[in-house]
């Protein structure tokens, strides 16, 4: 029998979060956050199987393809020191 599993977090700047660090780690990739300037090198983490970027439909934006560039672009985009700027979904089957 499966047990299936959904955790749902927010990446929020007031608890010292960042959503490209968040990213970086997530799946397991090198990433630069402009705003500090910080580089974020998980490359070397184990046991991430499947990644994407899912956009709603018709979305022609390059930029969201891009990891790097769709998290920066969420940084810059809140400008308040307690912003919300991801939300992560856990899900497990």
């Amino acid at each position: 029998m499966a047990i299936y599993h959904l955790n749902a977090k927010i990446v929020s700047r007031s608890k010292g979060h960042r959503a490209v660090a968040s990213s970086a780690y997530r799946c397991a990739v090198r990433l630069t956050n402009e705003r500090d300037g910080i580089t974020h090198d998980y490359t070397r983490k184990e046991g991430v199987l499947h990644s994407e970027i899912v956009l709603p439909e018709g979305v022609k934006a390059d930029w969201a393809q891009d990891r790097s560039s769709l998290w920066n672009v969420a940084e810059f985009a809140e400008k308040r020191k307690d912003a919300r700027v991801a939300r992560e979904f856990e899900i497990a089957a």
